[in-house]
């Protein structure tokens, strides 16, 4: 069976910005949807996992563009299970328009105990699963970037996590992490640039009634950032994002 899974997307004025470019939160929108589609498809998704008391937790993402979205209506995207190790599983993405690929994406994730908090061995969870082989490297697969976050951060803003923000685990949905971070740099700057690379690392969950902390800098055609729980001071997601 072809695991590869395929979603024809329509790009809704909603889902863009004053310049018509797609909001990368909506656009990672896209991404888990059509992941936990997959994943439910291929039977280690939503209702599988949770019968084990188990959840997924998106650990890191490294996109790649060759051209952002922008002014498009339709999108065309791709994913597919790349296997797992023990303690974590692997996932790619292909986004396309008009069958030219425009950007590319890979994501880690592992799962979660619900009782312990504690992460479960992915392999257990996982290996008599059909769908699902042991990760193999490959020659084409995308590198990580290692985010090297300042000491000290030009920009701070306050944020409060909203109902809206919370997913089925009452957690916030990770797409929100992208939206506290990019709303820390000024309208001049996002409305003249446009995403070449994002790396993405989700480090600590939050919930409902917690404040957000989101700091910033500027290096060059890099932003930095990390979006922090203001009442601990802990990281919950770090951010490189490269610009155009």
């Amino acid at each position: 069976m072809d695991n590869v899974f395929e979603e024809n997307v329509k790009i809704r004025y909603s889902e863009m910005d004053c310049n018509l470019v797609l909001k990368p939160s909506a656009l990672l929108m896209f991404l888990q949807d059509l992941a936990s589609d997959n994943a439910e498809a291929l039977n280690f998704g939503y209702s599988y996992i949770i019968k084990h008391n188990l959840a997924w937790f998106l650990l890191k993402y490294r996109i790649e563009f060759d051209d952002y979205p922008c002014g498009l209506y339709d999108l065309t995207i791709r994913t597919k299970p790349r296997g797992y190790n023990k303690l974590f599983a692997f996932r790619d993405f292909e986004i396309l328009h008009d069958n030219k690929r425009i950007g590319r994406a890979a994501s880690t994730w592992a799962l979660v105990d619900l009782d312990t908090k504690g992460m479960a061995n992915v392999s257990e969870a996982l290996q008599s699963n059909p769908y699902m082989k042991l990760y193999e490297k490959q020659e084409d697969d995308l590198v990580y970037g290692k985010i090297r976050l300042p000491e000290k951060f030009d920009i701070e803003k306050y944020f409060e996590i909203r109902f809206d923000d919370l997913d089925v685990n009452q957690h916030v949905n990770n797409a929100n992490y992208i939206v506290w971070a990019f709303e820390a740099l000024d309208f001049d700057f996002r409305t003249s640039h446009k995403l070449r690379t994002l790396d993405m690392v989700f480090k600590k969950e939050v919930k409902y009634g917690a404040k957000i902390l989101s700091c910033a800098s500027k290096v060059g055609d890099e932003t930095l950032h990390a979006v922090k729980n203001a009442d601990t001071n802990e990281d919950l997601c770090v951010i490189s994002a490269k610009w155009v």
